[in-house]
């Protein structure tokens, strides 16, 4: 039988930029599983040529939860880990520290620099226009986004 044992913690409130090397690797190996014990984290390490005491796994899981990275349920008595949130929402948070690093805040500079060192080419900009778009036609939709209590055209 499983039960949510963890405790709440505010992921925003973690930069993701300051995650260790090793807590990259375990993160990315949980959303690549889903949910594992530590040993199969610690087995898919090894895979990795990354051996490492069981200690150290565990240890370094209990920090990721403390820092919001993922939780655990209680099955009999084994833990199983998962993360809080999806890879993108992570990467969300780190570019929004690196627009406020190096951009002023500016998603335009990030992109013209991505643009400009070959980081996005013609086909994944076009793909990212396309969202754009989509995106605009869906706010310029909502009930909410339309203005309200206009006069009646050529009435002022």
């Amino acid at each position: 039988m499983a039960s949510n044992v963890t405790g709440s913690h505010d992921v925003a409130v973690h930069d993701p930029v300051e995650l260790g090397e090793l807590e990259r690797s375990i993160l990315q190996l949980m959303w690549q599983h889903g949910t594992l014990t530590a040993d199969q984290v610690r087995e898919e390490l090894d895979l990795l040529d990354r051996p490492l005491k069981d200690s150290t796994v565990r240890t370094v899981l209990r920090r990721l939860e403390e820092k919001g990275y993922v939780t655990h349920t209680l099955d009999n008595r084994t833990f199983l880990y998962s993360p809080a949130e999806p890879a993108p929402m992570v990467a969300g948070r780190a570019v929004k520290r690196i627009l406020e690093w190096f951009c002023d805040g500016s998603v335009e500079q990030l992109l013209v620099g991505m643009v400009d060192s070959s980081v996005l080419d013609r086909k994944e900009l076009q793909r990212l226009a396309e969202r754009i778009a989509a995106a605009a036609r869906t706010e310029q939709n909502r009930p909410e986004s339309k203005p309200k209590n206009l006069p009646a055209k050529g009435v002022e």
